[in-house]
């Protein structure tokens, strides 16, 4: 089984900067209307953490989620 994860944004910390959006292999974050980074298809998410390795102010959190068997 495949393993997947959750992308968790601070969206108080997001500044919009797009560096996570940019670096995003399987494309999983967008900017939502107030300009911060929303995780929209985190089911594509592959736990690279690049997106939390970017951000400049550690508002982006890749956690692996618990299956249900």
């Amino acid at each position: 089984m495949a393993k997947k994860f959750s992308v968790l944004i601070n969206k108080k910390w997001c500044k919009g900067c797009g560096l996570c959006i940019a670096i995003c292999p399987k494309k999983v974050l967008e900017l939502d209307s107030k300009v911060k980074c929303e995780a929209v298809r985190t089911d594509d998410c592959i736990g690279c953490r690049q997106c939390e390795n970017i951000c400049p102010d550690f508002a982006v959190t890749v956690k692996e989620r618990e299956e249900d068997a």
